[in-house]
């Protein structure tokens, strides 16, 4: 029995849940796990109606759960900020989820914008330290409004925090048993602060002498997710260099709309989610596509130890891609929201 968070939040993010649902409830009947479901009202309807974010009791009543299975953050009507901060980041920094896991894996059928690159290409993860970098909100500002203004914000971190953000991914590179090479993704030739990441890079791989040691430069590991995808099989990085070649990845598997991510917190509670945004223009349209949020409910039933439940709604997934729905847009997929859900949930 697992106690399951349900935080379907704004926009599209209630519609995408229901699908993901749909599915788990699918892989519960089939493999013969069972859960109990809370769902939790945050976001930007709750803060306008309210004024709250996400109280203290709803933190405390979230730290008894297995897991969470969050929609999406973001409301036109709410200030940019309130409610990533407010909920997004409070509860990767409360529950301590100090890994941002990101599969980038190209489905067969799904078009990739690069060139003669398919699925056998497009297949490794990045492993985005989660809790530290720029994100932690160190900084502010001196003569703020005048021509005269600095504004700083400083990139932290810690040995504590590197390097089990390594270790992670070492183990994560050991697991997967695919090309068992990890890649560290950082900027040693200019940021000072990341030779204590290449330090304790080098320092744990000692313990790994089953996998492969790499390095590049951020802004190469740009250059060869379009040129060569197929050299990567883990990256580690930073929490920011990680925000932005995650969403590189995503658009390289196919688009937002089949980009899935979990917050990981090995001894703790996990957040899963879809991370193409809250899409509001689409609201209320049945046209967004839930492969995302079905791919997140895939990792989290992973992360729970239902592996094989979570490879078989990963090869529905596949199945649905191949032979169904050949282009992952809202609106030209050629199935409703909900009928996507059917076809994965059946076909499961």
């Amino acid at each position: 029995m697992y106690k399951l968070a349900i935080i379907p939040g704004d926009g599209t993010g209630p519609e995408v849940i229901r699908e993901a649902v749909k599915v788990l409830d699918a892989a519960k009947t089939k493999h013969r796990f069972s859960y109990e479901a809370v769902h939790f009202d945050l976001g930007g309807e709750r803060y306008l109606r309210t004024g709250e974010v996400l109280p203290e009791s709803v933190l405390k009543e979230l730290s008894t759960m297995n897991a969470i299975l969050l929609g999406a953050v973001g409301h036109p009507d709410v200030k940019p900020g309130i409610l990533e901060h407010g909920i997004l980041l409070k509860i990767r920094f409360f529950f301590e989820q100090y890994i941002n896991l990101r599969p980038i894996k190209l489905f067969p059928g799904v078009d990739c914008p690069l060139k003669n690159k398919g699925p056998n290409e497009i297949d490794f993860v990045i492993v985005r330290e989660n809790n530290e970098c720029v994100y932690i909100g160190a900084g502010g500002f001196l003569y703020k409004g005048t021509q005269n203004e600095v504004a700083i914000q400083e990139m932290v971190y810690t040995r504590r925090g590197v390097e089990r953000a390594i270790r992670y991914a070492f183990d994560y590179a050991r697991q997967r048993n695919k090309g068992k090479k990890l890649t560290l993704s950082a900027k040693t030739n200019v940021i000072q602060a990341h030779d204590l990441w290449q330090r304790v890079y080098d320092e744990v791989s000692r313990e790994y002498p089953d996998i492969a040691r790499d390095y590049a430069h951020v802004d190469a590991t740009c250059m060869w997710m379009i040129k060569n995808p197929e050299f990567f099989d883990v990256i580690v990085t930073t929490n920011m260099f990680g925000d932005i070649i995650t969403d590189l990845g995503a658009i390289i598997q196919g688009g937002m709309g089949i980009a899935a991510g979990g917050n990981i917190n090995p001894k703790g509670v996990s957040m899963f989610e879809p991370i193409g945004g809250s899409a509001p223009k689409y609201t209320g349209k049945n046209i967004i596509n839930p492969l995302a949020a079905i791919c997140a409910c895939q990792m989290m039933l992973e992360y729970l130890g239902e592996k094989q439940a979570a490879k078989d709604i990963e090869n529905a997934v596949a199945w649905v891609t191949t032979e169904k729905v050949k282009n992952l847009s809202a609106g030209k997929m050629g199935y409703s929201t909900s009928e996507i859900g059917d076809l994965v949930a059946g076909h499961l």
